[in-house]
């Protein structure tokens, strides 16, 4: 079983462009019920994620009023090198790889590192039980 069997694909996850402030990404974010907004460049390129984790920390680390992260670019705050994978990789393989890093949702990237869609942990494991 492959990647691309069990993935959320393209547009149908949180994804903003790389000009959008917080407050937008977080907006989608919310709207999706996922814990992530994917970042793309105009060639659909993945340049950074944001995690609802990564965010609470980044609150926590940042001494600045929290209303002044909304106006920052989303960018500023992401993962610039997130983990991925490719569609055709192993479902078990990135699972267990999931599992090791403790990671919920991983962008997936085709051979072209373009943004291709979003394994998400739980119908993952669901698909290989």
């Amino acid at each position: 079983m492959k990647v691309n069997d069990v993935m959320i694909p393209f547009g149908d996850f949180p994804i903003v462009n790389k000009k959008t402030i917080l407050k937008e990404a977080l907006t989608e974010m919310g709207q999706a019920g996922l814990g992530l907004v994917c970042i793309i460049n105009d060639k659909r390129e993945l340049i950074g994620l944001i995690t609802d984790g990564d965010l609470r920390r980044k609150l926590l680390e940042v001494q600045k009023p929290f209303s002044s992260f909304f106006i920052d670019d989303a960018l500023i705050h992401a993962k610039k090198n997130p983990i991925t994978c490719k569609p055709d990789d192993e479902l078990k393989k990135i699972v267990n790889l999931m599992g090791e890093k403790q990671i919920w949702d991983l962008p997936v990237i085709d051979k072209n590192k373009k943004l291709f869609g979003l394994l998400h942990l739980h119908p993952a494991v669901k698909k290989l039980i």
